[in-house]
């Protein structure tokens, strides 16, 4: 139905950050913009917030339309409603950020122009608007997060090693962790589950597998549990 105002309001959309550990690299998920006026460049995956949804709901759904990824980490980050260049329609978009597990997921192509890809954090291309200000803000909340929440464990398999496990930290910080405290740390976090299982096929030593036990860390986390890496 259509709706009338005694004034004129900014449209409401979502934005989303998608990262995920690739090629030894934090990468972005982005897409193609579909505005042939602002040359096509490239965007981060979003779009407008209908009348009958949450905004969560909504970028869920814009995830999974423009690169049909589901059941990922998704947290809201920040609001920016700045002033857009002179003939751009005035809009405030909602961003969020997600944390995708590669392993067995398969990125579909936007419908609209068929480009979908991964960048490296440090290599954007450029991007439209205020996208690379929402990019920059993801990460910086990311490698902030990563030491007080244990969202780490989003990027990896449900089954991963110790040595994975600090790789993830370490791509994340930016720096080496001391092998032995790190994982001194890590075994001694009840949630983190020993697996009766080792890897297979490699050309270094076997290494075990663990598990995150999401329900343990929540019932510790409600007891004054603090996490920190």
């Amino acid at each position: 139905m259509p709706y009338t105002y005694e004034f004129p309001r900014p449209a409401l959309t979502v934005d989303i950050v998608a990262f995920a550990l690739a090629r030894e690299q934090i990468q972005v998920m982005l897409v193609r913009h579909d505005s042939e006026s602002l040359g096509n460049p490239w965007a981060l995956p979003g779009g407008w917030v209908r009348v009958d949804e949450t905004l969560g709901e909504a970028a869920r759904r814009e995830l999974r339309a423009g690169t049909g990824l589901t059941d990922v980490f998704l947290e809201q980050l920040y609001t920016f409603g700045g002033l857009e260049p002179d003939g751009c329609e005035r809009v405030v978009s909602v961003a969020y950020y997600a944390l995708v597990n590669l392993a067995g997921r398969i990125v579909q192509t936007r419908p609209e122009t068929g480009d979908t890809a991964w960048f490296p954090i440090q290599e954007p291309p450029e991007m439209v608007l205020y996208h690379d200000s929402i990019l920059s803000m993801a990460y910086e909340r990311l490698r902030g997060k990563v030491r007080y929440q244990p969202i780490g464990f989003e990027l990896l398999p449900d089954k991963f090693s110790l040595r994975q496990l600090q790789h993830v930290y370490e791509v994340i910080l930016d720096r080496k962790l001391d092998k032995r405290n790190f994982r001194k740390k890590v075994l001694s976090m009840e949630f983190v589950v020993a697996l009766n299982e080792i890897e297979k096929d490699v050309a270094h030593r076997a290494a075990q597998f663990y598990r995150f036990d999401r329900r343990k860390y929540e019932r510790l986390a409600k007891k004054g549990f603090q996490f920190e890496i």
